[in-house]
């Protein structure tokens, strides 16, 4: 079983990161975005058979390591 893990900083949160892609956009020639927020995506291989368990043990993991839980925000989708 699969399971994908997409984190996100927080709304209000300053992305430096997203902010300088929207800028090289501009600079390319994309004149048509107004924002940018970048994140990370973290597919996990997992033995667990039991969706509801590997949604639960990946949440644990999230909170644990994967996601600074104080700026990010992270949705699991399993698949």
């Amino acid at each position: 079983m699969k399971a994908r893990v997409t984190i996100m900083l927080k709304d209000g949160v300053l992305d430096p990161q997203g902010e300088a892609i929207r800028h090289a956009l501009g600079g390319l020639g994309f004149s048509g975005v107004d924002g940018v927020r970048q994140g990370k995506v973290i597919e996990l291989d997992l033995a667990s058979v039991d969706a509801e368990a590997a949604k639960a043990e990946v949440a644990r993991m999230c909170e644990g390591l994967l996601a600074n839980t104080v700026i990010e925000k992270y949705a699991i989708e399993i698949v």
